[in-house]
């Protein structure tokens, strides 16, 4: 480097600093940035860090970015401002989502310097030089880079240097690329000799062989700390922190804007051996572990596996080893479900398994594990078997997919989505893994290559690309990518052990956990980028008795089952933080599992036991789930019992029904009459409105926006940070001018249009539409963004694509539905099938569908990946029932993805998407009023439905059976006329027990039950299998349970 330096090779020396990252020219950084080559800084700051490295890295990088956005904003290059606003600044939006909005709004401005933060902005030399001089700050602050600011002083250089080898053969990995090494080819693999920790397999350099030794020589780790404080906030990366509001409102101009969006990160870097109470840590580091046994559950067998619903995060699901699953919820010790293991299908199972089965019929839970969203879950047993099974909530529980997976043992499985589409990957005693379609149980890829049974799979992604590790029992590690390419990475864990590895929540950092056969225990933090052991953790017993169980927790904190005890670790410290023993009573090697917020933490125990350690927080979460459990709690089982040997009869016993599992207490069904059965609020909108069209909560939960008739949009928001709730009077939001979001409407247009909309994910953006063009609107700032789509056809549903917020699809009046690229502007598919207008639209990310309905009471299901048709019914009419002139047919995924709630005037019914097969149906006698609208509880317990009546009708998802009625007289006054009705019905999307109407008359109502109920599905299920029916309120329905034949269109 020196002497190309000396030899003036300016563009060399520069490439040569970024690609070895020993020594950082603050002078040729300064000139790129002066320079506006935006490009070439990011490439050349790249090579020494990378964004998420740590607060001041991510802080030079958004700086960086944000002056390049304001640039073209400009340059009035709004095309360019929202590639770099979409590509470059939306990985800072998970940080501060409010902060990130407030960015995106500079676009709808003529000039971003009408924002009061940004009006001093002069030009962007200027700019420029003023953010040079932060940018030096933070580089002297960030511990990566300030000890590379000196270049180190060689005396002498080189005389005469034959330079001739630096220009053949000479190939370095692009440090911003930590992915080389699985992308390259399985051609550039060579062998090599064998050391104890790796083996080094490509060519290019990544993953380098170790020392035999797998320490690490502390002084590679330690770095000089800044001298800028480094506060260490509760979360590690703080992805959910709340953002400073103060922060937020002044956080466009100078360096403020970066602090604000990362003032929730703390720094990865802390010199190992610190003793973290030396920073007067310890204490509070500790008081954030799950230590306090709460609760104590009698599962009735050896745990195996363990784990959290992903969202309703006292549920806990368990596997033993007679093979039987549960599903606990914890705050009330309530045993859900109990099953014993079965072979669904035996006939279709391959000769193997029925030999093995016949020879041994013992069989035990390997791995138990909820999907992503919680919506279904599998279970791998130690006989061929993986089982996928749906959760509807509660204790509804169904069977999904029965799968032969592997010869043997299916060790563990986890869930990936490597093509857009959910997939199972799993693992077992054959040597394979594969990889298996959620929907259709199609197996998709095999790997091979270990040479012993494999022991786990890590599916991850980063930067768009998908790939997985797997651990065999021999030791040995592997990295896939999903494309039968062969392994990319191939090398020894510590001590050659049976390992499990393991990223933390957000994504970061990789971990690995395991057990040699002498029961030495190794746990490591992994540098992904070179396959190196960056940090070792110590305090494991010398000679554990099994494989050691570890999990993650916070992005911050580890733990492991070792020694009759839970032990945790700072992520930072190698040396062990606390050692909790859960009040005694834990197996040698206790299989641990903590909850999602990290609050619980599920211990298995000696005699058949779960003990549930929670904290403070954790405390608080279990009250409240008991307070609002959708299962009444019941006192646990006596003890007696299991000391006179018969827990284990008992256990088995009420296996065998699942509604034998769970008895409740019977209450009788409650019809609202007066305010004062429940709690409604009225919305004041302070002006008269016309009709309410369609109404929905926004995505945060704290807002309510309704669409009437006559086009005018009004938006309800709760105090900020607050929720929604009957409790508290929200404000009707109006910006500054007083103009509310108004739809283009026809003039002289007779025909009354029903009004549509669709919200981003992130409340941003509001797509539009009363009958004219489609508008799409700025959520923060009320102002009209675009206008498209000029009628005829008129759009009658929209609905905004899962994955892509520039994808929407629209249904039009004509029967037809676009696929409508906003970006482009432009229509990518034409979809042609309903005879009638279109009136719903849903997606199914986990069946990658879309799902139409129209006013011909036709259901058709299309293919996301080449837009054609997959699938097609009618719904069928009700016996006894006359289809009205106006059949609008709504529909609604539940949150398993794969069955459907369509809903006519006529009648509820919940279909099975997969098979478009109608699995229950809930016809409306004459007598009654007609359905008007009908919709989902979020949590897809509870369906709320509105009547032509006034009445509010609230049936249970798993059988649409009655819960409550809420009559007209008990929310509307006296006076208000017999023909007001609700037009539209919105749940909220947290709160499961709470809903809103929007009414013919322009009110709009939030409904909650009383507190003292906390919910409204009263009736019990006992109730209801003893009685047999709904319920005396509407003996005109009838429920149909049996699936019936389709006719196909």
């Amino acid at each position: 480097m020196q002497f190309l330096d000396e030899e003036k090779f300016k563009e060399t020396v520069h490439i040569l600093q970024q690609e070895s990252g020993l020594f950082f020219s603050v002078k040729h950084f300064a000139d790129l940035i002066l320079g506006g080559k935006w490009e070439e800084v990011e490439q050349y700051l790249s090579g020494f860090t990378k964004v998420d490295d740590n607060r001041y890295s991510m802080k030079l990088f958004f700086e960086i970015r944000k002056q390049k956005y304001l640039e073209a904003l400009d340059k009035l290059d709004r095309t360019k401002a929202l590639d770099i606003l979409t590509k470059d600044l939306k990985v800072f939006s998970s940080f501060n989502e409010d902060l990130f909005k407030e960015i995106t709004q500079l676009l709808t401005l003529d000039n971003f310097r009408e924002n009061e933060q940004l009006s001093t902005y002069r030009d962007a030399k200027t700019a420029r030089s003023n953010m040079l001089i932060e940018l030096n700050k933070l580089i002297e602050a960030n511990p990566l880079l300030c000890d590379k600011l000196q270049f180190p002083n060689i005396k002498n250089s080189r005389q005469n240097p034959d330079i001739r080898t630096l220009m053949v053969d000479h190939s370095c990995r692009n440090s911003t690329d930590p992915y080389t090494h699985l992308a390259s080819s399985n051609q550039l693999m060579v062998s090599a000799q064998r050391t104890e920790g790796f083996i080094p397999v490509c060519a290019n350099g990544s993953f380098q062989p170790a020392s035999t030794s797998v320490q690490v020589p502390s002084n590679v780790w330690v770095t000089t700390p800044s001298s800028m404080n480094h506060p260490l906030v509760s979360g590690g990366v703080g992805l959910g922190a709340q953002s400073n509001p103060t922060a937020v409102s002044k956080g466009l101009s100078g360096s403020d804007m970066s602090m604000a969006m990362v003032s929730a990160v703390s720094d990865r870097i802390m010199p190992p051996g610190m003793n973290p109470s030396q920073n007067g840590l310890q204490f509070n580091m500790t008081e954030e572990l799950p230590k306090t046994v709460a609760r104590t559950l009698n599962q009735g067998s050896v745990t195996t596996s363990m784990d959290f619903h992903p969202v309703q995060q006292t549920l806990l699901l368990a596997g033993t080893n007679i093979g039987d699953i549960s599903l606990w919820e914890v705050s009330s010790r309530e045993k859900l479900i109990s099953r014993n293991f079965q072979v669904w299908d035996i006939g279709a199972s391959s000769m193997a398994l029925k030999a093995a089965l016949i020879k041994d019929p013992s069989v035990s839970v390997r791995r138990i594990l909820w999907s992503p969203d919680g919506s279904l879950f599998g279970v791998g047993y130690s006989k061929h078997m993986l089982q996928l099974y749906t959760y509807f909530g509660g204790n509804d529980v169904r069977q999904h997919l029965e799968i032969d997976s592997h010869v043997g043992a299916v060790n563990d499985l986890a869930f990936c989505n490597p093509s857009k589409q959910l997939s199972v990957i799993t693992c077992g005693d054959d040597k394979t893994i594969k990889v298996w379609d959620v929907g259709t149980g199609v197996k998709l890829y095999t790997f091979e290559g270990h040479e012993a049974a494999v022991h786990s799979v890590c599916p991850h992604y980063k930067e768009n690309v998908h790939f997985f590790f797997s651990t065999s029992v021999d030791g040995k590690i592997k990295a896939w990518l999903y494309d039968m390419m062969g392994s990319r990475v191939d090398y020894y864990a510590p001590g050659r052990s049976c390992a499990t590895m393991a990223y933390t929540a957000d994504g970061n950092r990789l971990f690995s956990c395991g057990t040699t056969k002498e029961g030495e225990s190794h746990m490591v933090e992994w540098n992904e980028n070179e396959g190196t052991v960056k940090r070792t953790y110590q305090g494991f017993y010398k000679r554990s008795l099994g494989v050691v169980q570890f999990d993650t927790a916070r992005n911050r904190f580890l733990a492991a089952g070792d020694d009759y005890s839970i032990k945790f670790w700072d992520m930072e410290n190698c040396i062990l933080l606390l050692t909790v023993d859960a009040e005694g009573g834990l197996p040698a090697n206790p299989r641990i599992r903590f909850n999602k917020e990290g609050s619980l933490l599920a211990v298995s125990a000696n005699e058949n036991k779960i003990k549930i350690l929670a904290t403070v927080d954790g405390l608080r979460l279990m009250r409240t789930y008991e307070t609002h459990s959708h299962v009444a709690p019941r006192p646990p089982p006596s003890d007696a019992s299991a000391m006179n040997g018969d827990s284990k009869k008992s256990e088995d016993t009420r296996a065998k029904s699942t509604e034998e599992v769970n008895p409740v207490r019977a209450c009788q069904l409650t019809e609202i009459r007066t305010p004062a059965q429940f709690r409604a609020l009225k919305l004041s909108a302070r002006f008269q409105t016309d009709k309410i069209g369609r109404l929905i909560y926004t995505n945060s939960g704290n807002a309510l926006l309704a669409l009437a008739f006559n086009a005018v949009h009004l938006l309800w928001k709760w105090p900020q940070s607050g929720k929604a709730t009957t409790k508290v009077t929200p404000q009707l939001v109006q910006p500054a001018s007083g103009i509310l979001m108004t739809n283009h409407l026809i003039e002289g247009n007779s025909v009354e249009t029903v009004p549509c909309f669709a919200l981003s994910k992130n409340d941003s953006y509001i797509m539009s539409a009363s009958g004219g063009k489609i508008s799409l609107f700025n959520m923060m700032s009320f102002k009209k963004m675009i206008t498209f789509m000029s009628p005829p056809p008129v759009a009658t549903y929209l609905a905004f694509h899962p994955q892509d917020n520039n994808i929407i699809a629209i249904g039009m009046d004509d029967s037809t539905v676009y696929i409508y690229n906003v970006r482009l502007d432009e229509v990518k598919s034409k979809l042609k099938g309903h005879s009638k207008k279109v009136t719903g639209l849903a997606f199914s990310h986990l069946l990658n569908i879309l799902v139409s309905s129209g006013a011909d009471a036709q259901i058709i299901v299309w293919d996301l990946n080449n837009w054609e048709r997959k699938n097609g019914c009618f719904l069928q009419t009700p016996a006894g029932t006359t289809p009205t002139a106006r059949s609008d047919t709504q529909i609604q995924f539940q949150q398993d993805q794969t069955h459907l709630l369509a809903v006519n005037s006529t009648q509820l019914a919940i279909y099975d998407v997969r098979k478009l097969e109608s699995i229950k149906q809930l016809a409306i006698g004459e007598s009654y009023a007609p359905i008007t609208h009908g919709i989902f509880s979020c949590d897809s317990q509870l369906v709320y439905t509105s009547f032509m009546d006034g009445t509010v009708r609230i049936f249970g998802a798993s059988n649409l059976q009655l819960q409550r009625q809420i009559n007209p007289t008990a929310y509307m006054a006296s006076d208000v006329s017999s023909t007001v009705h609700p037009l539209a019905v919105a749940a909220h999307p947290q709160e499961p027990n709470q809903f809103a109407i929007g009414q013919t008359d322009g009110s709009v109502y939030v409904f909650e039950p009383i507190e003292s109920e906390g919910k409204w599905d009263v009736v019990s299920q006992l109730q209801r299998i003893e009685n047999g029916s709904a319920s005396t309120i509407a003996p005109q329905s009838a429920v149909s349970d049996q699936p019936k034949p389709q006719p196909q269109c």
